[in-house]
């Protein structure tokens, strides 16, 4: 019996990023129920079809045994490839930098393919960019962490840690989000591009494995009473400097961390030293950490005072505003997509909150005139992605597919008529607002905004 070829599921998930054509982007279909409705339906007719027994094989026959070579022969050997990449038939997931976004790529962005990705992990491959001065894959042999405070009530015994002393000391490991606060930031004013990749891209998860801050403080002899914000210094050309509050160090949430995701940080990710700050924006979570110093008020640094605001529609500048605000986003059906046919789809999403864990996500495939709850994939942790899916059939009309969660704290995700009521129109920073797909009757996916 054969079976006609039908384009599988995964091609929904693996729509190219980028500008692409119609032929180039048209390699997707139902979920996997349509996909399993589809082949039994065609099973079903081909054997009504074919009246009386087929007959077998004579011996002899060429087409008696016609295998793939991957079939029929040996492979590669072990270790042929002593660091493990992607398949060559997944290449075209990857993160992406938009043009024209900086003048130099040594201060910019990549973008995480949001689209491609499952579960909550991302890869560190694809984990999203940002630099101020490049990156750098520092020799950890001679890279030190020092810890002062800013004058000798605050600390005791300032120290400068080797990493070979950091590994000694016991580990912690952890999953959490880290979001660019200028993530959805081209789209403050109105629709600015087309795909999730560059909506949403500037977030990714991991787990990251490091000393807990404040252990390392109190190795110093901190007063971490009279410390109230610790400035976590950088290595790189930009010597990034930023203010964390001792709350979110008390916390022990806070950690030096030197590996990623079962390994050790990749170079553009950090390596060998970075700063892990839940739930505040990725500005925060100092990469090629150098310097720790304990002090008694905010340090206002370049980037916390004249970069890393948030423009009020009064004209004053929001400073100081880490927490990154519950948020979703639709990833799949997302712009750039197409649906080649009606019936099943899985719409799938992902979910987070810099206050704690996403306690609902609701679906709206009307524009927001009804909400159904999604299905949280476990696990849900605090400040981390969650996974959401939610089961829909498309009857090829045009529809309007919106998230939207609600965290432990009771904050929800809010429109962008009720941000901007707030905040205005021209800000960069901390935009949290719904996100709404048009599927056109086409079965195009497009970025539209609702207000």
């Amino acid at each position: 019996m054969n079976l006609p070829t039908l384009p599988l599921p995964r091609f929904l998930r693996r729509a190219p990023e980028s500008f692409l054509n119609r032929e180039q982007i048209a390699q997707v279909h139902s979920g996997r129920r349509g996909f399993l409705a589809g082949a039994l339906a065609a099973a079903a007719g081909g054997a009504a079809a074919q009246a009386g027994p087929a007959s077998p094989p004579l011996p002899g026959d060429p087409n008696i045994l016609n295998l793939p070579d991957h079939s029929k022969g040996l492979g590669q050997g072990v270790a042929a490839r002593p660091y493990g990449l992607p398949s060559a038939w997944e290449k075209n997931l990857q993160r992406r930098q938009s043009p024209g976004l900086t003048r130099v790529t040594q201060s910019s962005v990549s973008f995480a393919p949001l689209q491609g990705l499952f579960g909550i992990i991302t890869p560190s491959g694809l984990h999203f960019e940002r630099h101020h001065q490049g990156w750098w894959d520092i020799d950890p042999d001679k890279h030190r962490l020092m810890i002062n405070g800013s004058d000798e009530r605050m600390l005791k015994r300032p120290m400068v840690f080797t990493m070979d002393e950091l590994l000694r000391l016991p580990p912690v490991s952890r999953i959490h989000f880290i979001e660019c606060g200028a993530n959805t930031g081209m789209e403050w004013g109105n629709v600015a591009v087309p795909t999730v990749q560059y909506t949403h891209g500037m977030i990714s998860c991991s787990e990251f494995t490091g000393v807990p801050l404040r252990t390392l403080l109190e190795m110093c002899g901190a007063d971490l009473k009279r410390g109230k914000f610790v400035l976590a210094e950088g290595a790189d050309g930009s010597s990034m400097t930023r203010t964390i509050p001792m709350s979110a160090v008390m916390s022990g949430e806070v950690l030096v961390a030197y590996g990623q995701n079962g390994e050790m940080l990749r170079p553009e990710n950090g390596y060998p030293l970075r700063l892990v700050a839940p739930g505040l924006q990725g500005v925060s979570w100092i990469k090629y950490l150098r310097r720790i110093e304990l002090g008694d008020m905010p340090y206002a640094t370049k980037d916390e005072t004249i970069h890393y605001v948030d423009l009020l529609p009064d004209g004053q500048h929001r400073q100081y505003s880490s927490i990154q605000e519950v948020k979703s986003v639709i990833t799949s059906p997302s712009g750039g997509q197409v649906l080649l046919d009606k019936g099943f789809f899985n719409i799938t999403g992902l979910a987070w909150s810099g206050r704690g864990k996403v306690r609902r996500v609701d679906v709206s495939v009307d524009g927001g005139n009804n909400w159904k709850p999604a299905r949280l994939e476990t696990p849900v942790l605090s400040k981390c992605l969650t996974r959401f899916n939610f089961d829909w059939r498309w009857d090829g009309r045009p529809a309007l597919l919106m998230s939207r969660a609600v965290d432990e704290t009771g904050h929800i995700q809010p429109t962008y008529a009720a941000l901007r009521k707030v905040r205005g129109a021209r800000s960069i920073y901390h935009n949290n607002a719904i996100q709404t797909w048009l599927v056109e009757a086409s079965g195009e996916v497009k970025n539209v905004q609702i207000s």
